[in-house]
């Protein structure tokens, strides 16, 4: 049987270089959103209420597609309920934590601290598919990663380490999530359109959210064109990363597609110091930088090995 192109290692450096773009972009935008709908950092209600709307219209735009491709979208009720999970695991959870952390620390921080959920996909793929062990570069590779992590929190001075966990604490939780919802969305999308497991459980973790927000009292207090604006563009990158991101976790392991994960900061950051005007030329941005994207080499630059395809029972 020939390889699909979905395992062309040039294909999937682009597609999820792409999908990099598109979540980095996220974290200026999401920030940029806060002050758009009028959204208090100490407003957790109203920051999951906004989660919520933005991945339940992304969930209903892909549904949406592939009746227009004129693809059925219903599933049964035992699938329901796996989608369901899912979708309170990548979106509800991973994302009320990412966006509580994110109104209370930095975009550049919050850029290079998501990169965890590299390594934790790399380290949990190695227990669970026996083709993606945890070798020495790669073990070296996560070492790289977290070191960056820890260097971009260092206070400006070097000496301090400073750590919120309403900040910078939830976004590394949230990239464990992210983490555990991958390797469980590629079991389900074995024998399921990824494009339609992906539009469920965004939906579903989508109306978690909303839930969340509205029955703590929150709302999105100025609504105008450049609000719904903003906020449509940021359904339809979670709608085209999550599913492009399904696809190539589907077609190539776990750890091999996640690597890429870390060229987000990469993209965060210049799109925070673009938008926000943060300062990505601090002597710890650029080292956190370096960091991160010598684990990417690390991780990537593993010796072929003879490919094991069936996952461990």
């Amino acid at each position: 049987m020939p390889a699909s192109p979905l395992s062309d290692r040039r294909v999937v450096t682009l597609l999820a270089l792409f999908c990099c773009l598109l979540w980095g972009s996220a974290v200026p935008g999401v920030k940029i959103g806060y002050d758009l709908f009028g959204i208090l950092p100490s407003d957790t209600s109203s920051l999951v209420l906004f989660a919520g709307v933005r991945f339940s219209l992304a969930g209903l735009l892909l549904l949406a597609l592939s009746l227009l491709r004129r693809r059925p979208v219903g599933v049964t009720p035992r699938r329901l309920g796996q989608l369901a999970l899912l979708g309170l695991i990548s979106t509800a959870g991973q994302y009320a934590l990412f966006y509580i952390g994110l109104a209370h620390t930095t975009g550049v921080k919050v850029s290079i601290t998501t990169s965890t959920s590299t390594f934790f996909s790399v380290l949990l793929a190695h227990f669970i598919y026996a083709n993606d062990r945890l070798t020495t570069r790669r073990a070296l590779g996560c070492v790289a990663g977290f070191a960056g992590v820890v260097v971009v929190n260092l206070a400006t001075d070097g000496l301090d380490f400073t750590f919120a966990f309403m900040g910078e604490g939830l976004i590394a939780i949230a990239a464990l999530m992210f983490s555990l919802g991958a390797i469980y969305g590629k079991r389900l999308s074995a024998d399921m359109d990824p494009a339609l497991m992906t539009g469920w459980q965004l939906f579903f973790g989508g109306l978690a959210l909303v839930g969340a927000g509205l029955a703590t009292g929150g709302h999105l207090g100025q609504v105008d064109w450049q609000s719904l604006l903003l906020l449509a563009y940021l359904a339809m990158l979670s709608a085209a990363a999550f599913s492009i991101w399904s696809v190539l976790l589907k077609h190539n392991p776990v750890g091999q597609v996640a690597i890429f994960n870390t060229a987000i900061p990469i993209f965060g950051v210049l799109l925070s110091a673009l938008l926000l005007g943060e300062n990505v030329l601090a002597w710890k941005n650029l080292a956190a930088l370096i960091l991160v994207s010598m684990g990417i080499w690390l991780v990537n630059a593993v010796r072929n090995a003879p490919p094991v395809a069936a996952p461990r029972p």
